[in-house]
């Protein structure tokens, strides 16, 4: 190349994004344009509450065929998501969806999802994603600053509770295999309640371990007591799952009683913090979590009540290097990596990963740990004027005192049918979202705050007014 075509080539006009690949896939300039401008209107707009699942003949006839050999081309395509495939979905950071435990991310998180996704990091290692991962582990950090664990403490971003809790189990059965020295001669057991979360089953199945049960108290924990008159009758036990917040009720465990039995009989403590791990920030049931900072690893999502977007499950050890003893994962392709750094797929079952917990960063940031604070704080008291509110009303009645933002309550004389008629009415009118649960073996109703926009006074009118009928039908 001469001299003048040189500088000619570097004084030209900067060339579109993606244009040496424009041959194949065209211009997506303006598709790209498009695609922001409707992540901004949705994030600067509230949900649609009435938004629900369809059948798929119903999507099927609105939406056509939508994967073709020529392709539908950047409109239609968005035309097709925004109009057919969006109010398809639940609005999860509805102000009145009260079920399961919802969703509340600040606009701050949701637009910097968007932004997350557009630079496409890979977050496995340092070495690729370095920038993201140092500011994952100030987010992670604060949490560990919570638990009062050392500095030392970390872990990493995963998909949700599911993979945290079965991740920091494998990590709990090799300790246990390298002190014991051997595999068991029998199964690995792990303890746990029946109120412990589901995925604790499930994680036991994968890892072909038998599940103990500990009888709870009257008022559903897992105490020290029943906990060490488990061990003494069951051998094996390379874990205790215990529970900071349980997602059917809000109860946390006798964490400090726990941490004694583990600690005498050498098994390792897990807390599965998955929703009422963020109550940690909050100085006005802190208390309630004595004993966490003598747990081995934890859990928290912080797309429950840490405000984030889906999907993030924080996963921490107050040993990282117990964790990275049963999750390095080794292979040709792998030697050249640094092992000395801070590589996320050394702690948890994955090695490709998105960097998921920027958008969580990005708000504590943004906002700061004490809006967190205040945040977590409102929707407690939004809790509590409820349940006074309840009170108040004659046919309904509180079953549970809450421990966090977990509501348990009964309208009397409703049976099963009626309450599962009166939540499908109200969801579809839009008015609140309230699934049925069981509670001791009888179908009540729950709501769990999580989103400080919802106002006590407006669930308290909808539920005084829509439960006088004795059917659930009006």
């Amino acid at each position: 190349m001469s001299m003048s075509s040189a500088t000619d080539s570097d004084t030209a006009a900067p060339r579109a994004v993606g244009a040496p690949a424009a041959s194949v896939w065209g211009d997506e300039t303006e598709l790209a344009a498009a695609a922001v401008a409707l992540a901004s209107r949705r994030i600067s707009k509230s949900s649609d509450p009435k938004t629900t699942a369809r059948p798929t003949s119903e999507l099927l006839a609105d939406a056509g065929q939508t994967v073709t050999p020529r392709g539908l081309g950047a409109a239609e395509a968005l035309r097709v998501f925004e109009d057919v495939i969006a109010p398809a979905t639940r609005a999860q950071d509805d102000p009145m969806n009260l079920a399961y435990i919802p969703a509340a991310p600040t606009r701050a998180a949701l637009a910097f999802d968007a932004v997350v996704s557009s630079y496409n990091i890979f977050a496995g290692t340092w070495e690729s994603g370095a920038g993201a991962i140092f500011a994952e582990n100030q987010a992670l950090a604060w949490l560990v600053q919570l638990l009062g664990w050392p500095e030392t403490a970390g872990g990493c971003f995963v998909a949700g509770g599911t993979i945290g809790n079965l991740s920091a189990l494998v990590a709990a059965r090799q300790f246990a295999r390298n002190q014991l020295g051997r595999h068991p001669v029998g199964q690995w057991r792990l303890a746990c309640t029946t109120q412990a979360h589901s995925s604790v089953q499930a994680a036991a199945a994968v890892l072909d371990a038998e599940v103990v049960i500990v009888p709870e108290n009257d008022q559903g924990q897992l105490t020290g007591e029943a906990l060490r008159s488990a061990l003494i009758n069951s051998h094996d036990v390379f874990a205790v799952v215990v529970s900071a917040g349980t997602t059917n009720a809000g109860i946390i465990d006798d964490l400090a009683g726990i941490a004694d039995v583990c600690e005498r009989f050498g098994v390792w403590m897990h807390v599965d913090g998955a929703y009422g791990g963020a109550a940690l920030a909050a100085p006005s049931v802190r208390p309630l979590f004595d004993g966490i900072e003598r747990a081995d690893s934890f859990i928290v999502d912080p797309h429950k009540w840490l405000f984030a977007t889906y999907d993030c499950c924080a996963l921490l050890y107050r040993q990282p290097e117990l964790a990275r003893a049963a999750h390095a994962q080794r292979a040709g392709y792998l030697d050249a990596i640094d092992r000395e750094v801070w590589n996320p797929w050394d702690y948890g079952v994955h090695l490709t990963r998105r960097a998921r917990g920027l958008p969580f960063w990005f708000s504590l940031a943004v906002h700061g740990t004490n809006r967190y604070t205040a945040a977590i704080e409102q929707t407690l008291a939004t809790t509590r004027d409820v349940v006074d509110g309840i009170r108040s009303i004659p046919q309904l009645r509180v079953l549970v005192e809450p421990t966090l933002s977990v509501v348990l309550f009964e309208r009397q004389g409703w049976d099963d049918a009626a309450y599962r008629r009166w939540s499908r009415r109200l969801a579809l009118e839009g008015q609140i979202l309230c699934i049925p649960t069981l509670w001791k073996g009888r179908t009540v109703l729950r709501l769990a705050f999580v989103n400080p926009a919802t106002e006590a006074d407006h669930v308290l009118h909808v539920l005084a007014e829509t439960t006088v009928d004795p059917t659930g039908s009006a």
